[in-house]
């Protein structure tokens, strides 16, 4: 049984059908989804359909909240609040019911998934280091928890205390301890690796894997110049910021 985790696609349709390309290579028979579908990029629309389509267990992430809202929250970024202007021209009011109604926290099988943190998921703070982790290993109940919102893939491991482990490529679930591990970004990567990053969780294995994949970032890149996004979102995705 292998299943297929990523998150924070905002609206890259090039690098999300990369993942689930790779994904169905890897023979995954489940795919999990930890939010920010939308936001940023050019394809919110279509991202959000292949998402509803898969009919995959997904957790809501900030940008998809933003998507459901009225105004511009003054402590969003420029570049966000653009991206969400654009997403809200391009969803229909059945998208936003749908963005709405998902849960901020869910279990999946015998794991968790959030999109921020499991200590005020709605808060959407950002978990960066050992004492950030720490905080949510509190409120974490089962062994491995997945989580996304910085676009950064690191793993943290609590046994006698919390360890993190930086540009992680496979982790092997060991009894006695607990994982809260980030996958990375699907379509907005800011580790200075432009690839499309998500996991593999190897459930008879018990072991997880991070894949980096290219895809075509150049199309990607033409799509938000032609849409009238900041020519800044298109430069960030090739930089991997």
């Amino acid at each position: 049984m292998r299943i297929a985790i990523f998150g924070d696609i905002h609206s890259n349709l090039e690098a999300l059908q990369a993942v689930l390309a790779d994904a169905k290579t890897h023979q995954c028979a489940q795919f999990v989804c930890l939010g920010d579908i939308v936001g940023y990029n050019a394809n919110p629309k279509e991202c959000l359909d292949i998402i509803r389509d898969l009919g995959c267990p997904t957790v809501k992430g900030n940008h998809d909240e933003l998507a459901c809202m009225s105004s511009h929250p003054s402590n969003v970024s420029g570049l966000a609040n653009e991206g969400i202007a654009y997403t809200r021209t391009q969803i229909t009011p059945e998208d936003v019911a749908w963005l709405d109604s998902l849960k901020f926290v869910r279990q999946v099988r015998d794991f968790t998934v959030v999109h921020a943190t499991l200590d005020t998921p709605h808060k959407w703070g950002y978990v960066l280091n050992q004492l950030d982790a720490g905080a949510s290993f509190s409120y974490q109940h089962t062994q491995v928890c997945f989580f996304g919102h910085t676009h950064v893939p690191r793993a943290y491991i609590r046994d006698h205390q919390v360890h993190a482990v930086e540009h992680w490529a496979n982790v092997a679930i060991e009894p006695g301890k607990k994982y809260f591990l980030n996958v990375g970004s699907v379509g907005q990567p800011r580790d200075g690796d432009w690839r499309a990053s998500y996991a593999i969780f190897h459930v008879k294995e018990h072991r997880i894997e991070l894949r980096r994949l290219d895809y075509d970032v150049g199309t990607a890149q033409k799509k938000i110049i032609s849409v009238g996004l900041p020519p800044r979102l298109a430069m960030r995705l090739g930089e991997g910021r």
